[in-house]
């Protein structure tokens, strides 16, 4: 078993923080230039040709029992939503705007996890919850005005990936982490190939495949290499420090993207947006705070009552 070294742990977070915003201004970047069905494939089919060759030079195992098979399935159909939802969302909203949306996440996790995993849910909780609604109602509103529908994708993809993460919770423990994430980049191109075939017929745009050019190329191989790379750090991370240590740091991510967001696209938030995104992360970092307290309560508590 790795020892404990939050210094590392907390170094990889950070260049996951770093990274992922990276990996979504270059789908940005990428804009609707290519098919959105055609990007998510290649972005999966990178990450398969990055981590196959180190699945069989550490020789990690490929196979699965069938419950885990299954629960990887749904978790892949619904990453390849999630990735397709924030995709298409940033073709319309400013990078930073997206990402703090997204960071609602939280609290779609505590209301899964008081009516999915009947878990008790504080008063402070709930009251953190609401502010952090009330945050990304700031920052939905003006970009909602602007572009209308695609404003509420964030929200979308913040629900996907708490659903994400509970499913997540139930294989993580059975499966080694590198060879999840190289079993589902095999399973998503599987599922995405046949659906390009057979969807053609259709005439959607987003089901249409074109001839990259070369600077479409390197934008597409950035996406699977930059998405992959920010999945391994923050699965690594956490092999070195505990997720209630890493989760704070993970809010960094919303300040890096305004900041690359700034750089890549001349972006800025508006002030109603800048207020939204400062009470979002506030109540986030709170939520998490809070549960880091009362896991240090029961620790403490739990050497006490074995002794009586």
């Amino acid at each position: 078993m790795i020892a404990d070294k939050p210094m590392i742990g907390m170094t990889l977070m950070l260049g996951f923080c770093i990274v992922a915003p990276m990996g979504d201004a270059v789908a940005k970047l990428l804009g609707v230039s290519v098919p959105l069905v055609q990007v998510v494939l290649i972005r999966f089919g990178v990450q398969v040709l990055l981590l196959a060759p180190l699945i069989w030079t550490t020789r990690r195992p490929w196979r699965m029992d069938r419950r885990t098979l299954w629960l990887t399935l749904l978790r892949t159909v619904l990453h390849i939503m999630g990735i397709a939802a924030m995709f298409t969302a940033l073709t319309y909203l400013p990078l930073a705007d997206a990402v703090a949306i997204v960071f609602v996440m939280p609290f779609f996790m505590l209301i899964l996890g008081k009516y999915v995993l009947s878990e008790e849910v504080g008063r402070m909780r709930l009251f953190a919850c609401i502010g952090g609604f009330i945050g990304t109602v700031l920052v939905v509103q003006p970009s909602f005005a602007a572009v209308g529908w695609p404003a509420l994708l964030p929200v979308f993809v913040a629900a996907n990936f708490a659903v994400f993460m509970l499913v997540t919770r139930k294989i993580a423990k059975q499966t080694d982490p590198i060879s999840l994430q190289a079993i589902s980049g095999v399973m998503a191109v599987a599922l995405m190939i046949p659906l390009l075939w057979f969807g053609q017929p259709l005439g959607l745009r987003a089901l249409d495949t074109i001839r990259p050019d070369a600077h479409q190329w390197m934008l597409l191989i950035s996406i699977g290499v930059l998405g992959s790379i920010a999945h391994l750090l923050m699965t690594w991370s956490l092999r070195y420090a505990a997720s209630a240590t890493l989760a704070p740091m993970q809010y960094l991510e919303i300040p890096f993207a305004t900041v690359i967001g700034l750089l890549v696209f001349g972006d800025l938030p508006n002030a109603l947006a800048t207020v939204g995104i400062m009470i979002t992360m506030a109540a986030g970092l709170f939520i998490v705070l809070r549960e880091r307290a009362s896991g240090r309560r029961l620790a403490a508590a739990a050497p006490v009552e074995l002794a009586q």
